[in-house]
């Protein structure tokens, strides 16, 4: 009986080995691949919020065309890194869309130092801040804060038809915003005081 010495093994029995563990390494590429993928789309739908504001805000109305045209006009302040902004997007993009033809939308970006005087005027210290105004360029009211589609809709449908908004007295949620703002003494129709009221 002959014993084969080391050196005397085939090669053979390494081939499986090498299949196997090219196996393997294909298995642990495709999974990596797979998280890698699951983790660029999650990431890219993140910042979709944020382009989302971005377009909109590219698209928006320029404030004194807005304040001078003979439409009424919604004003948002607002800011890329704000959840709650974009958390509405969606929403405020689709009512954009549907109203374009009667209503100006105007964006106000509170990162941008050019829109000062408007944060102090309006007194924003959470966003995302909502004005209304007429079709005489005069401020209505303000509302602050996450709002439902509802909503929003029902300001707008009564901002057109020139009739008191239904819905201006609740807060929703915000983003606190830092600005320094003036200590302005609080008039009735402030939507941080508690007897908000629509200017008529």
């Amino acid at each position: 009986m002959a014993v084969n010495s080391p050196d005397s093994v085939p090669s053979s029995p390494q081939a499986p080995e090498t299949t196997t563990g090219n196996r393997i390494r294909n298995l642990l590429i495709a999974l990596v691949a797979i998280a890698l993928g699951a983790a660029l789309f999650f990431g890219l739908q993140t910042e979709t919020g944020s382009a989302s504001l971005e377009a909109q805000a590219q698209e928006s109305t320029p404030l004194e065309v807005a304040l001078s045209n003979g439409k009424p006009t919604f004003m948002e302040f607002y800011a890329n890194w704000c959840t709650t902004c974009q958390a509405m997007a969606q929403d405020l993009g689709e009512l954009k869309q549907q109203y374009a033809d009667s209503v100006n939308f105007v964006m106000l970006n509170v990162d941008n130092s050019k829109w000062l005087p408007e944060i102090l005027r309006y007194r924003v210290d959470g966003i995302p801040h909502f004005v209304f105004f007429g079709a005489d360029g005069q401020e209505l009211t303000q509302t602050i804060g996450e709002q439902p589609h509802q909503v929003l809709q029902a300001n707008l449908e009564a901002l057109v038809a020139s009739l008191p908004l239904p819905y201006t007295q609740g807060k929703g949620q915000v983003s606190a915003f830092g600005a320094t703002l003036s200590q302005a003494k609080a008039s009735p129709d402030d939507p941080r005081s508690h007897g908000t009221q629509v200017k008529q």
